[in-house]
């Protein structure tokens, strides 16, 4: 029995991370799940929101994805998804302007608006916003 899996996270432009873990976590359509060496193998669909994972030195590092597909097996967890990139090269600034742009959209009683572009936008910003905080949170910031 290994006590480590393989992990690789790739966005439609490129590959994110490729290395060994001790743990996966990821924001699975029904909600975080954890996964650890020999996990059963399993795909699921994955929301927008925060991947961590916490290589052999215990380090975790964090990645943002838009949603995407999440495979699992025993040695090996893929991560595929539209937009991924590291938590830490997160705009902030651009996220919370998406948000308030969003936002005014649904305000906009006479506008021709895509309600449910605006919702997506909202949640996505949503779960950017929260990637950023966690890191600060670890960061003790």
């Amino acid at each position: 029995m290994t006590n480590t899996i393989h992990v690789d996270i790739v966005s439609a432009e490129r590959e994110i991370y490729s290395g060994e873990a001790e743990m996966v976590f990821a924001p699975a359509e029904m909600g975080e799940v954890g996964i650890a060496p020999n996990h059963a193998p399993l795909v699921t669909r994955m929301r927008p929101g925060e991947v961590r994972v916490r290589d052999t030195e215990g380090n975790e590092s964090a990645f943002y994805v838009s949603g995407g597909l999440l495979e699992v097996q025993p040695k090996v967890v893929t991560v595929l998804s539209d937009t991924a990139q590291r938590a830490e090269d997160l705009d902030e600034a651009a996220i919370l302007k998406a948000k308030e742009d969003a936002e005014h959209a649904f305000q906009e009683k006479d506008a021709q608006i895509d309600y449910a572009r605006a919702k997506a936008a909202l949640v996505e910003t949503a779960a950017q916003l929260q990637a950023i905080q966690r890191l600060r949170k670890r960061a003790g910031r």
